[in-house]
């Protein structure tokens, strides 16, 4: 898989958005258009995801390349699936990545201008009222190749379908009783062309318009007139509206709107190990699989906000995979190559031991303590120091230590040398055992004259290790996060299985940990590294009693080798 994505990563269609920008660069040479206007126009049925930040990074990118706009557009013509929750969470991540709207808008400003171009099109015979059943519609629908058969109302004469339509309007009739339908051709080889439905009847509580509606239009007739409305002149969307595009331009066409967008499409993202639909994320959400949408397994960007990923990552990422026109897959370990990169550039560090093993140094004072400079993050000239203290007993990581270790381990071991991180030489003298043989405390004795790390007697030793005072540290709860899903494809199942089956078990693991005491003040949402451990951040669960972190990813980057190969 990461051979494959390297091959992406190298190809022609790697270069962000190169497609895309090509259409544009005509245009404006063309004088087509003086300016750009693009629009990202998310139901708001959901939380995003990160395939929507790709969309995201895409259109305002593009919009601020060109000096044009890009407007925030809500599609919100399902007023059963949508609420305010998610039209607020929608503003929110759009934010946090970095990005400004020109305008914030709603399909659902536009219900009477709509409603007056259906009327146009009743009049002019090209719509009518139906009475099928959604069942009897697709029955009659037909297959891709073969034709499909009329509706029994499809020639209504046209006052009849203005009545019933404005009755329609009026309410006087029950959900599913009535539809409008466009009149196109029911032998058309695109199916989406075979009489689509225009507007239904819900009698459902809209949370912008109330109750003023009870006939909503369907996406494909709003989507076109909106982005006329606005003056987008690129609508950019996924590959799966690639057959709506004719749909899309019969409307407009019909309609007779003159300044017509021009939809481009471009693949939607998939990444290994992730469900990125949101009917399936909602599944995981209400049946309780996760903790709820910013959960920080979930590809949501609430999600990836809170385990700690940063914006620059997020669009970084999406450079890196670019824009093409043929659907792949991407490994995850990309995203978290790309959170890597930017973290080990930016972020401070601080020792944190996740697992821990008692360390009690037999020769020193018992009632010192004393304090060692560290630099903040190596990484960056100008970053500060910190003070770390260090007393007789210590916790190190208990993979640290090994009681009959091979030759090439260079940590701790009875009789072995090691440096602890910025203080002193140790070296191991005995190993306290408990009653089930379990290993609870190690003895060792420490070299005064190495204090910083570094022997006057110029002698070295090849292992360095982290620690924290266990006199003088902070207890916390640490999550630790996998994969959600074991498979790179969830939906790899048996006949009969459900996705459900192939959730990783061990996709969060809780541990108590200990950590010095300088992340005592960080805020939530605050990212840094333990050394050697991994990329936390805080938790929005911290309380001033305990400090929750979450680990974003570990320090092991594979997926830096394969670019490099």
């Amino acid at each position: 898989m990461a051979e494959e994505i390297k091959k992406v990563l190298e190809s022609d269609e790697k270069s962000s958005s190169n497609f895309i920008k090509a259409i544009i660069d005509a245009d404006l040479e063309s004088g087509k258009h003086k300016a750009i206007q693009t629009r990202f126009p998310p139901e708001p049925n959901g939380y995003l995801h990160i395939g929507h930040a790709k969309s995201i990074c895409l259109n305002f990118g593009l919009a601020k390349q060109y000096g044009g706009k890009c407007n925030l557009r809500f599609d919100d013509t399902n007023p059963e699936k949508e609420d305010v929750e998610y039209v607020d969470s929608i503003q929110e991540d759009i934010a946090w990545l970095g990005f400004k709207p020109d305008k914030v808008l709603y399909a659902s400003s536009y219900f009477d201008q709509l409603y007056e171009w259906a009327v146009k099109l009743i009049k002019e015979g090209k719509a009518f009222v139906c009475q099928q059943t959604l069942d009897e519609m697709r029955r009659d629908r037909g297959t891709a190749t073969g034709a499909g058969k009329e509706s029994p109302w499809r020639n209504r004469p046209v006052e009849e379908n203005l009545e019933l339509f404005e009755r329609m309007k009026n309410g006087e009739f029950n959900e599913g009783e009535y539809m409008l339908r466009a009149k196109i051709d029911m032998a058309h080889p695109n199916v989406l062309l075979r009489d689509p439905v225009m507007y239904r009847i819900r009698k459902v509580e809209h949370h912008r318009t109330g109750n003023k509606w009870c006939i909503y239009p369907t996406y494909d007739f709003t989507h076109g007139q909106s982005d006329a409305i606005e003056g987008i002149t690129h609508s950019i969307c996924t590959l799966e509206f690639e057959a709506h595009r004719p749909l899309y331009e019969w409307f407009l066409e019909a309609i007779g709107i003159e300044k017509r967008p021009q939809q481009i499409e471009f693949a939607r993202l998939n990444l290994t190990n992730t469900v990125m639909s949101k009917r399936f994320l909602k599944k995981l959400v209400e049946e309780k699989y996760v903790s709820g949408w910013d959960d920080p397994r979930m590809p949501t960007i609430a999600g990836i906000r809170r385990r700690g990923y940063t914006p620059e990552s997020i669009r970084d990422f999406a450079e890196k995979i670019g824009v093409a026109k043929r659907n792949s897959t991407v490994e995850l370990a990309l995203l978290e190559h790309c959170v890597r990169e930017d973290l080990n550039k930016k972020a401070d560090r601080f020792m944190g031991v996740l697992d821990p093993v008692k360390v009690v140094i037999t020769n020193y004072p018992d009632d010192k303590t004393e304090e060692f400079e560290a630099i903040n993050n190596p990484e960056d000239e100008n970053s500060a120091k910190r003070l770390v203290s260090f007393s007789k007993e210590l916790f190190i990581e208990r993979e640290d230590f090994m009681e009959n270790p091979p030759s090439k381990f260079h940590r701790l071991a009875p009789g072995k040398e090691v440096r602890l991180r910025a203080a002193y030489y140790i070296t191991c003298d005995e190993v306290v055992k408990d009653a089930a043989g379990n290993i609870v405390e190690l003895h060792c004795t420490y070299d005064p004259e190495t204090r910083g790390g570094w022997s006057s007697d110029g002698r070295k030793v090849k292992g360095t290790i982290h620690w924290v005072d266990a006199r003088n540290c902070l207890k916390i709860e640490a999550r630790l996060y996998e994969n959600l899903f074991e498979m790179e494809d969830p939906f790899e199942v048996e006949e009969g299985h459900d996705f459900i089956e192939n959730m990783n078990k061990n996709s969060l693991k809780v541990v108590e940990a200990y950590a010095e005491n300088n992340i005592r003040n960080l805020k939530p949402g605050k990212q840094f590294q333990f050394e050697r451990v991994g990329y936390f951040c805080i938790d929005p669960d911290t309380t001033p009693e305990k400090i929750v972190v979450n680990r974003i990813v570990t320090l092991k980057d594979t997926f830096s080798k394969t670019l490099k190969n």
